[in-house]
């Protein structure tokens, strides 16, 4: 039976990055020394007693007092005001360093990492070229042609930095980018902007906040150096110029290096500790790990086929009483590209057809093609695939040829999707309700209000006991019975004309099991749906399904009405999966043990 919402302890509450650091020691120091260095930058006007580039002949190298509180630099202008004022600079041309790099390298490996593709290829290259590319060398070159300009250099210095943020964003977008949730959010209709913002942003979002406080501290750190250096902007105060006005009269005033270069440690030092806080508190709340979705068949028991071998067709029952013909797949063939060239085939010559009311079963053993055939209907083949052949005629609509744009329209409004591995299928980042409203607000263009009112509506007639408390609870609060109900909600959730179940129940005990049956059969008399259910039990397709396909190595061998084939199956492939159903005979007796080793052994006690 389906429970309640498991509820959560208080102590695996959600709580955010921010709230852990306070209470992580180094955390906690860290961010109080970069706010009170960034608040005394802030409130430089307030807190400078003198004017930062205001010198006076008189005071120069003037010592520390009650006139100057750190004293005069070699021009008679107060050092104190000129660190504040020097923060505001430093801080600010760091910044724009992280911005360039974050919105070149994140925005690149978001893409490349999702798409894969010739923008991979393009940017893997010019990100090893940038890596080659000794970065103080390039800077100074850069200096020649655009002058002193402080801004300038950043721009150019975040450049260079970007492929630190490519390689850890490409890492993290590949590692996930096939993940069933994903899958589940674009069968939903979502495209893929929506996708990779919401879903596969958030799987990169803490590593790059971690990877932005280091390159903060290399970025003011190359910048003081750039300024030491004496190749700056000398109309500005930075804390770099402070430096080198420092050292060049370190016999004469000690003092006037150790300013800015206390300043400029204990921010490094600050944001190299956050960021190892930042990693700390990260890998101490990680969940578990997400299955992938299953390799693709390799279709080597394929090849022994003959293209030849013709599957054999029932006559269709007279008494049937369905609609007009919602889907027509004809001909259908998929292949994967393999690395040498060569396309290896793995569904051949595919036909079968649905019509608005009917359920349809795609029966076979693992590897036999069903859910490649599923997936080519939805047009979601896995990296490598493709459809090799034939048409797929939805509504007369040929899905075969149509474009991405197109299909995102067709998935989740037209066409759901109900997966097996029901927890695989929910992102863990997200509630119940929110996974449930987006579909609605994108596919149907809703509310917000109004998409939670369908949503909760939803899961109610799904049978879920508690929908208030179901919808703000996330995936591992839900049992998987629970679990499969939300993911039927959801590829419902629209109203769709054809449903396709990959195997619903597989995950499922068998008590569960009817109930997610009776369910199916309950909404699907009640939107009038067609649907396919791709299972290998024969059980569940005399329980639920009008017609039946039987796949074996990627080819349908037999197909008809379900009474038809139970009653008079003609392939022996069906009549081998009909045999391995249980009968009703005389149960076995009781067990009777193998007694003790001794006995084993002919020796009695």
């Amino acid at each position: 039976m389906t429970g309640a919402p498991l509820p959560l302890p208080a102590s695996a509450a959600k709580v955010s990055l921010f709230r852990k650091l306070l209470i992580h020691p180094t955390g906690a120091v860290s961010l109080l020394v970069l706010f009170l260095v960034a608040l005394a930058s802030i409130l430089a006007p307030v807190l400078a007693p003198y004017d930062p580039n205001a010198s006076s002949l008189k005071d120069v190298l003037a010592k520390a007092g009650s006139e100057f509180l750190l004293g005069a630099d070699s021009a008679g202008r107060d050092v104190f005001s000129r660190l504040l004022f020097a923060g505001q600079f430093s801080l600010a041309g760091a910044l724009v360093a992280l911005t360039v790099a974050l919105v070149i390298g994140v925005t690149a490996g978001l893409i490349a990492g999702y798409h894969g593709g010739w923008f991979d290829t393009v940017s893997s290259w010019l990100t090893g070229l940038l890596m080659a590319l000794p970065g103080m060398v390039v800077l100074l070159a850069a200096r020649a042609v655009v002058g002193q300009s402080m801004w300038l250099s950043m721009v150019i210095f975040g450049v260079l930095l970007s492929p630190a943020f490519f390689r850890l964003v490409y890492a993290s977008v590949t590692a996930v980018r096939n993940e069933l949730y994903v899958d589940a959010a674009r069968v939903s209709g979502l495209g893929d902007v929506r996708i990779i913002g919401r879903h596969i942003l958030t799987v990169v979002r803490a590593p790059v906040i971690i990877q932005s406080a280091m390159v903060l501290g290399i970025a003011i750190a190359i910048q003081a150096g750039l300024e030491f250096l004496g190749l700056g902007d000398r109309t500005i105060p930075t804390w770099g110029s402070m430096l080198n006005d420092g050292f060049i009269n370190i016999f004469k005033a000690p003092t006037l290096v150790l300013w800015p270069a206390l300043v400029i440690g204990l921010v490094c030092v600050a944001l190299t500790l956050l960021a190892n806080a930042m990693r700390d508190e990260l890998e101490r709340s990680r969940g578990p790990v997400k299955k992938g979705r299953k390799a693709a068949p390799t279709g080597a028991e394929n090849a022994s086929e003959k293209r030849g071998n013709a599957a054999v067709v029932h006559a269709e029952e007279p008494s049937s009483n369905h609609g007009e013909l919602l889907l027509e797949v004809t001909d259908l063939g998929v292949g994967y590209d393999q690395p040498d060239g060569s396309t290896t085939d793995v569904v051949h010559h595919v036909n079968l057809t649905v019509r608005r009311g009917e359920v349809h079963g795609l029966v076979g053993e693992s590897g036999s093609g069903k859910t490649q055939t599923a997936f080519s209907i939805l047009r979601l083949l896995p990296q490598d695939g493709r459809i090799t052949g034939g048409s797929i005629l939805f509504e007369g609509r040929d899905l075969a040829h149509l474009s991405e744009k197109e299909m995102t329209k067709v998935r989740g409004k037209r066409i759901a999707y109900i997966p097996q591995e029901p927890m695989s299928n929910l992102d863990a980042a997200f509630t119940i309700g929110s996974q449930l409203m987006e579909p609605m607000r994108v596919c149907l263009g809703i509310s917000k209000t109004e998409a939670r009112k369908r949503a909760l509506a939803l899961l109610a007639k799904v049978g879920i006991p508690h929908p208030e408390r179901t919808f703000n609870s996330y995936p591992h609060q839900i049992s998987g019975g629970m679990a499969q109900r939300v993911l039927i909600a959801g590829a419902v959730s629209c109203e769709p004309d054809l449903l396709i179940a990959d195997e619903p129940t597989t995950a499922l005990d068998v008590t569960v099991q009817a109930e997610v049956l009776n369910l199916l059969r309950e909404l699907q008399e009640e939107l009038k749906m067609g649907v396919i259910l791709v299972t290998h039990n024969f059980g569940v397709v005399a329980d639920l399904c009008d017609r039946v396909t039987v796949m074996q190595s990627g080819r349908v061998v037999e197909t008809g009405p379900v009474r038809a084939i139970f009653n008079d199956a003609k392939h022996p492939y069906t009549r081998k999966l009909l045999e391995a159903i249980l009968e009703d005979t005389a149960p076995r007796g009781p067990l009777v043990t193998a007694g003790t080793p001794r006995e084993l052994n002919g020796v009695t006690p």
